[in-house]
């Protein structure tokens, strides 16, 4: 069956001297792999929209097995992605992170709309670790191991301080925090901006502030915690974790 839909590539993968498998998050069919045959000759027309983080409409005839593209028109390249090394390692991040946590042909709503808006985010703006744990968020929550942020995960009290809990999975609250001693302590304003980072889409964005101590944290925080419940090893994000170093 023949079907266009438009999606943002998410991984590829040579397939012999001359093929490549793609991978798209669809906004039709949710994630979707389909060989583009031939691709990887010079004169293939596919060459375009075979290509990490590429935003494109796909002609894909689909089928039980393994989809053929049979054509392709982008829509965005994400030019500055691809001439900034941050850039891509971040974007990379999240396309591997998508990959990993959503299953095949699991559609899910606004999710597109979300990577796409993350993107965009990346492409046009210096600052981007803001949209990119609002993402992160969201994809835990996919994955079925996001942690709690908006109540104690212990006694359900809404009521601060709080600290967070690796191993309790979320915050804990003040009559609670003796049940780790590893709990860390949160400043008073980020448990409310956690929340609002888990619950709302990227296109508020620019309704959200962090100093930067606390952005600092806040990506300690979900690094440790993606190691504790993640379940997959992130190529990408070992590798972005080397530029922050280096940084």
């Amino acid at each position: 069956m023949l079907t266009h839909v438009e999606g943002i590539v998410i991984k590829t993968q040579n397939y012999g001297e001359t093929h490549k498998i793609i991978t798209i998050l669809s906004k039709e069919m949710g994630k979707i792999s389909a060989i583009c045959r031939g691709v990887n000759k010079v004169k293939s027309r596919l060459q375009a929209v075979t290509q990490p983080f590429i935003r494109a409409t796909f002609l894909i005839y689909v089928t039980k097995g393994l989809s053929t593209v049979q054509q392709g028109e982008v829509l965005d390249s994400y030019r500055s992605i691809r001439e900034d090394i941050i850039k891509t390692a971040y974007a990379a991040y999240i396309a591997e992170l998508t990959n990993k946590l959503v299953e095949d042909k699991q559609k899910i709503a606004s999710l597109y709309n979300q990577l796409m808006l993350t993107l965009n985010w990346i492409h046009a703006n210096e600052s981007y670790t803001i949209p990119v744990i609002m993402y992160e968020l969201k994809m835990f929550q996919i994955g079925g191991f996001a942690p709690v942020v908006d109540y104690c995960v212990h006694c359900g009290r809404k009521e601060e301080p709080y600290t967070f809990s690796i191993r309790e999975g979320g915050l804990l609250c003040s009559h609670c925090t003796s049940m780790d001693e590893h709990a860390i302590h949160l400043p008073p304003a980020l448990p409310k901006i956690l929340a609002t980072c888990k619950e709302v889409g990227i296109e508020q964005v620019g309704n959200i502030s962090m100093k930067e101590e606390n952005i600092k944290l806040l990506r300690q925080i979900l690094d440790n915690y993606y190691e504790q419940y993640g379940g997959f090893t992130l190529k990408s994000k070992r590798f972005l974790n080397q530029i922050d170093r280096l940084s």
